[in-house]
């Protein structure tokens, strides 16, 4: 269907839950053309609106699109997740990752979990290690960059 749905189709709304395919291609940046998740060949994915499952400024661009729409739209990371801070690049001791991660061995790239002083978790990306650290990257992986986001709206509720 076109962008000029019948007004009878659900819209979405602030508060919608949304049935939807979706593909978010990096834009810019490091790896750009790479293509960051895409349901399109699987499962789609539930989005409830308003409650941080995607970034405000993702979930702003699917406002008022109807039920059987499919369209594109780019976003600058301030729009997105956001510029990537420096502060969030931080070594961790190999004891305390094996404290907190519950292991030490990684690849670079690898995305590893740990448990927080509040009981919560964070992950981060490890990047490198040396005699007694290990360097992570605690950016959202999308920070830094442009994206495009492709969707398709299967229902909206």
């Amino acid at each position: 269907m076109d962008s000029h749905s019948p007004a009878s189709l659900p819209v979405v709304r602030e508060d919608s839950y949304v049935t939807l395919h979706y593909r978010i291609t990096l834009a810019s940046g490091e790896g750009a053309g790479k293509v960051f998740v895409d349901t399109f060949s699987g499962r789609p994915a539930t989005l409830q609106m308003g409650v941080g499952q995607w970034a405000p400024g993702m979930e702003a661009a699917l406002l008022g699109h109807h039920e059987g729409e499919s369209f594109s739209f780019t976003l600058e990371p301030a729009q997105a997740y956001g510029e990537r801070n420096p502060e969030l690049i931080q070594r961790v001791t190999l004891a305390m990752l094996r404290e907190h991660a519950g292991d030490e061995t990684f690849e670079p790239g690898d995305l590893v979990e740990f448990a927080a002083p509040n009981g919560g978790r964070y992950s981060g990306v490890f990047k490198e290690q040396g005699e007694d650290y290990a360097l992570f990257d605690f950016n959202h992986p999308l920070a830094g960059a442009t994206l495009k986001v492709d969707v398709s709206l299967l229902g909206v509720m």
